[in-house]
């Protein structure tokens, strides 16, 4: 079944450790996902926690992670001074908490599958080309990773500079705002 023109609809599995919720109102738990969790989901899960206030988390999964994080990801993080410290490939199966947020960095143009979050979350969609398939020379495959990260990491901003403790109360709101930040380029 098709979602949204680009998404296949996908049964979220079983939680294999307890999953607990934000206790304050003000906070948020996004997860970024993509179907592999080697680059842009882990790129948006480290410059999301970056940038974000006290309260607000991200993580990242895929609905089939590759179980390694590309190198390249993990380089331009460090470059950029954020930590990688436990970035890892994991899977939706394994969440330690439950998302408020769920947005998708698939890229519709380039006609990739993404995996939908099932679950009474609000929903996203934010595509980026995956840098992990580019090819060509070695400053063109540098340069697809660099675009993807700048892409995330203007809507991050964005997605920071809201009034994010009136948004937490305001859903409707809310996803208005992830959906016209999810049309923002470098």
């Amino acid at each position: 079944m098709r979602r949204n023109g680009c998404c296949l609809e996908l049964r979220q599995g079983t939680v294999a450790r307890p999953v607990t919720h934000s206790n304050e109102s003000d906070n948020m738990n996004i997860l970024f996902l993509c179907t592999g969790n080697s680059c842009r989901s882990i790129l948006a899960e480290a410059t999301f926690n970056h940038l974000a206030p006290t309260g607000w988390k991200a993580m990242s999964a895929g609905s089939q992670p590759t179980g390694t994080v590309h190198p390249r990801s993990l380089a331009l993080l460090a470059r950029e001074g954020i930590d990688t410290n436990g970035l890892h490939s994991k899977s939706w199966d394994n969440l330690p908490l439950a998302p408020d947020v769920v947005i998708t960095v698939c890229s519709n143009a380039a006609g990739e599958t993404c995996p939908a979050y099932l679950g009474s979350v609000l929903r996203a969609h934010w595509g980026v080309d995956d840098p992990a398939h580019a090819t060509g020379t070695e400053a063109e495959i540098e340069a697809a990773f660099t675009t993807a990260y700048r892409i995330l990491r203007r809507r991050i901003e964005a997605f920071h500079a809201l009034p994010l403790a009136q948004l937490a109360h305001d859903r409707t709101r809310l996803k208005a705002e992830l959906d016209r930040i999810g049309v923002l380029s470098a």
